[in-house]
C-alpha cells in the first residue's frame, strides 16, 4: 500500500518554531513529526511514500537523505513554486498512485495510532470514493454525516457557516476530521479542480453523487500537533 504525507504547509500555528524549519521537522519527544508519521505508516506495511514540500523544502529532502528514507521508497512532490493546499497537493502527487489500489493520505502534524488495517478493510467493504477517519471531539469545524455515515455537509460552529451537499437524511451527525483518509483510485478521474483547492471542498462536491464515508477512530490515540501551545 502507498501513502501521501501532506507536509507542505507553512506551520503558521507553530510559529516561532517554524520560522527556521518546516513543521514536518518540529520535534516531539526527540522525534520529528515526519518520522512519527512515517512510523505510523510503516506499522501497517506501507513501503512507498510520497511527501509534498513547500516551506524549507531542502531541509526535508536533506533529512530524508540523512535517514536513508527510513528504508522506504520515498518520493517528494515539490510545491516550492506554489503552495497548493490539501486538494491541490493530492492532485499533484496522483502520478505516484497510477498503478491503482487504495492509498492513504495523512497530515504530517497529526500523531495517531489509528488502525489503518481496520480502516482499509472498512474501505474495501463499503467501497466509497474516500474513507475519512473521524472522531467525536470538540472543535470549531465539523463534517456532517447521515445515518449511513455518508458525508452530507460541513459546518463551522464558531461562525455559524454551514454547507450541505445532500438532504437525504433524518439526522445529521457532526464529527471532527482526524486528518487521515483512504482514497480509492476511482476518485482520480473525478478530481476536476485545478490549482490550489481544499480536500474538504472537493469531498463536499463529490458527496452529492458519490459515497464519502466516515470511519470512527474514537478509540485510538490521536493528537493535533499543529499548535505550539498544545505541543508544550
Amino acid at each position: 500500500m502507498k501513502a501521501l504525507i501532506l507536509a507542505a504547509g507553512l506551520g503558521t500555528r507553530l510559529k516561532p518554531l517554524t520560522d527556521s524549519i518546516p513543521k514536518a521537522l518540529v520535534e516531539i519527544n526527540g522525534k520529528t513529526l515526519l518520522e512519527h508519521s512515517i512510523d505510523h505508516l510503516k506499522r501497517y506495511g506501507v513501503k512507498e511514500v510520497i511527501i509534498n514540500v513547500h516551506h524549507f523544502p531542502d531541509q526535508i529532502i536533506s533529512f530524508l537523505k540523512e535517514k536513508k528514507d527510513f528504508g522506504l521508497n520515498i518520493e517528494v512532490s515539490d510545491e516550492r513554486d506554489e503552495l497548493l493546499d490539501t486538494g491541490g497537493g493530492v492532485k499533484k502527487a496522483l502520478w505516484f498512485f497510477s498503478e491503482g489500489g487504495p492509498f492513504i493520505v495523512r497530515n504530517v502534524d497529526v500523531l495517531s495510532d489509528t488502525d489503518l488495517g481496520a480502516m482499509l478493510e472498512f474501505h474495501k467493504k463499503h467501497k466509497p470514493l474516500a474513507t475519512l477517519a473521524v472522531r467525536n471531539r470538540e472543535t470549531s469545524r465539523y463534517m456532517l454525516f447521515n445515518e449511513r455515515w455518508d458525508l452530507i455537509g460541513w459546518t463551522n460552529v464558531s461562525t455559524g457557516e454551514r454547507k450541505l451537499s445532500r438532504k437525504d437524511h433524518k439526522r445529521m451527525y457532526p464529527l471532527a476530521f482526524s486528518g487521515i483518509q483512504i482514497l480509492d483510485p476511482s476518485i482520480i478521474p473525478l478530481i476536476t479542480e485545478e490549482g490550489k483547492f481544499s480536500l474538504i471542498a472537493m469531498y463536499l462536491r463529490l458527496s452529492r453523487d458519490h459515497r464519502i464515508c466516515a470511519f470512527s477512530d474514537s478509540e485510538s490515540f490521536w493528537f493535533d500537533a499543529g499548535k505550539r501551545e498544545d505541543i508544550k
